[in-house]
């Protein structure tokens, strides 16, 4: 059975562009631009690039969650065939025994197949089951050995990840939609990058901007960003101080914030404003346009106003949400470093958030008046945030590329 010879693919950090990175980096596909395989923060930037969502969710028998976008989100994997025209091959069956054939032909081939399984049947996600939350969340598959009951994994973490084969196949099969999906990656069409390029840039712009593709403009872009300082200040319907007052519901909201903002959800803490500089400086070499490298460090000083925002939510000298920002920052180093080899570390460090959480019903270490501060403090940040990301914008409208 197959297994992919010398993949050492283990680069990419946030699912889409790591996913599409690793697989045409073991392929061979090297950027007419750098003769080195394409990065990830080229790949952010053809993307559609950055932007903001704040969005908020409760439902019934769950903690809240304080949803933060800083990446686009509409449709990025088909941005990025679409405009570098990469070939793809899209095999997809209901079939269990279908869907293996298909990986084990595309490996055969020496395709690194991208898939997206429930995240939440994948054992090294240490994430407990619950029948009503799934996700399919692109990674590579660059092994497969049913006989030996094994499949590896190429996934955020800088090692390989090998789960049995039973439970990949399981993962492959929960979501109708993605069910036993792959795609095989071609060679992009180098004549596209510079094009590329400015339509992704474009598409950043807008985001920030304008009324995104869907949903409301309070809760994208520059928008979302002075939304959410209201939010903080306000004292009515949707504000935090109604919304999140204090004790679990507090706790929950500042995690889940943190956790989408930062390394837990596979972004840099500076939420990927220096990823998207990096982007940008390569971005003036493909088309030109040296100005851009210029705006780079516009991004790069927006990047530092995020890294604050970040400590902001979980301060790390605070009671109780130090220990909330240690149990998280520890999980995702420990994942990234060791994979699953230390995933006993990894489920205590979950449970641990888990125990604060449950402590944070009865006896949540903070008055009303500190929360207030943290509650204004974030808000400080965020306003920081807005003036940076208004003026990185505006540079890179400026350019007019």
């Amino acid at each position: 059975m197959p297994t992919l010879s010398n993949f050492t693919q283990f680069e990419g950090r946030y699912w889409d562009t790591a996913a599409i990175r690793n697989a045409l980096d073991y392929q061979g596909v090297k950027a007419p631009h750098t003769g080195q395989p394409y990065s990830e923060a080229m790949l952010l930037g053809l993307s559609g690039g950055i932007t903001f969502g704040y969005f908020t969710f409760h439902y019934k028998g769950y903690d809240p969650q304080v949803n933060l976008l800083t990446r686009n989100t509409f449709d990025p994997m088909e941005m990025i065939f679409n405009r570098l025209k990469i070939p793809r091959d899209l095999r997809r069956s209901a079939s269990a025994s279908k869907g293996r054939q298909h990986l084990i032909e595309a490996l055969e081939a020496g395709y690194a197949p991208v898939a997206s399984p429930d995240m939440w049947l994948l054992p090294y996600n240490a994430l407990p089951y619950d029948e009503g939350m799934w996700g399919g969340m692109p990674l590579v598959i660059y092994g497969y050995e049913p006989e030996k009951g094994e499949a590896y994994i190429s996934d955020r973490s800088r090692v390989p990840l090998t789960v049995s084969a039973e439970d990949l196949d399981k993962a492959r099969a929960r979501i109708k939609k993605e069910r036993h999906r792959l795609l095989l990656l071609g060679a992009p069409d180098e004549g596209m990058l510079d094009e590329a390029i400015r339509q992704g840039i474009a598409d950043c712009l807008k985001l920030m901007t304008e009324k995104p593709p869907k949903g409301s403009a309070k809760n994208f872009g520059l928008r979302a960003l002075a939304h959410w300082a209201e939010m903080l200040e306000k004292t009515g319907r949707g504000s935090w101080a109604k919304e999140y007052p204090t004790g679990r519901p507090l706790l929950a909201a500042l995690t889940s914030a943190y956790t989408f903002l930062g390394p837990a959800f596979g972004k840099t803490v500076q939420a990927e404003r220096d990823v998207y500089a990096d982007f940008l400086d390569e971005a003036a070499q493909v088309t030109g346009v040296t100005a851009l490298s210029d705006v780079a460090a516009a991004y790069r000083v927006a990047g530092e106003a995020w890294a604050g925002l970040l400590d902001s939510l979980l301060p790390s000298d605070a009671p109780m949400l130090g220990e909330a920002r240690d149990a998280i920052d520890s999980r995702t180093k420990l994942f990234i470093e060791s994979g699953a080899a230390r995933i006993d570390e990894i489920i205590a460090h979950r449970d641990r958030l888990d125990a604060l959480k449950t402590q944070s019903e009865s006896d949540f270490p903070l008055s009303e008046a500190e929360i207030a501060d943290l509650r204004a403090g974030i808000r400080d940040q965020v306003l920081r945030v807005r003036d940076a990301e208004e003026a990185a914008v505006m540079a890179l409208k400026d350019c007019d590329v």
